[in-house]
């Protein structure tokens, strides 16, 4: 059942224009969400400063009272959208609860950027993160940010102490059930749209494309997968945390009964978000 807040966020959203439209403009869309995050409200942190890590930029925001931990965020938006300004009021939300460093991705993005460029660039990140920041690497991702923080982790066993998943974003066959019915808000015409900005030509057989099909699952540092109720990516994300676990992995998996996909990073519409990030910040502090 959508809970009410979710019904309210579809009403709101029900006249915007498909991604898929032949008129869609991205650059639009990408300068109004830009405007739109500019409207959140946003925490103080006590350190906030734009860092180039080997190349790629990057925010940096130090909590008062750090921990010795850090935490690379990758944010979602289909590979295609948002930034660091976009995801700057949630990674600050991260830092403030966790008590730790939040290092926040602005990896290059489709269709000028397409694969493997934004996971190569949050490899870059993390390399520099490993390499420049004290103590123990954790890694956090939503949706598309998922699938980039987890195939990091698969292409470097070791970096991260642990990995937490909101919505992974991994199928580009969307061959799963909730595709065909959880599929409240999120169109999979929306997600098949998604894929072709990322990966025109890329093999959808390769890992690092698509990190459910990678043979080091096994690899991986304890992870936090979680997902929405009404999410057309829930099978996908669920699946994920049955392989991993059945490769000897330590899991925790959440379904958050009601949501939609996209909820963690809006508080105002959505009870469930600060519980979340907080859950997050939890199993990242168990771990770091």
């Amino acid at each position: 059942m959508l809970f009410p807040e979710s019904r309210r966020a579809l009403e709101m959203f029900a006249e915007e224009t498909p991604v898929w439209a032949e008129d869609y403009d991205v650059v639009a869309a990408r300068e109004q969400a830009r405007a739109l995050a500019a409207q959140e409200p946003r925490e103080d942190v006590a350190e906030v400063e734009d860092v180039d890590a080997d190349g790629v930029p990057a925010r940096l925001y130090t909590p008062e009272g750090a921990s010795g931990t850090s935490i690379v965020h990758v944010h979602g938006g289909g590979f295609v959208f948002n930034d660091v300004e976009v995801h700057d009021a949630s990674a600050r939300r991260l830092a403030n609860r966790s008590g730790m460093r939040v290092l926040s991705v602005d990896y290059r993005r489709p269709p000028e950027h397409k694969f493997p460029a934004p996971v190569d660039d949050v490899s870059a990140a993390g390399g520099w993160a490993q390499r420049t920041l004290d103590g123990p690497l954790l890694a956090h991702g939503d949706s598309a940010g998922g699938n980039l923080a987890l195939v990091d982790a698969l292409r470097h066993p070791g970096r991260y102490a642990a990995l937490a998943l909101i919505y992974p974003f991994l199928d580009p066959t969307a061959g799963f059930e909730s595709y065909r019915t959880h599929a409240d808000g999120f169109d999979p015409r929306e997600g098949a749209w998604y894929w072709e900005q990322y990966a025109t030509s890329a093999d959808h057989s390769d890992p690092d494309l698509a990190p459910l099909l990678s043979d080091r699952l096994g690899t991986l540092p304890p992870t936090l997968v979680v997902t929405a109720e009404h999410d057309p990516l829930r099978d996908e994300g669920e699946e994920l945390a049955r392989r991993i676990v059945e490769a000897g992995v330590e899991v925790v998996a959440t379904r958050y009964l009601g949501q939609l996909h996209g909820f963690w990073r809006h508080p105002r519409l959505f009870p469930s978000a600060e519980p979340l990030v907080r859950q997050v910040a939890g199993f990242l502090r168990q771990h770091g």
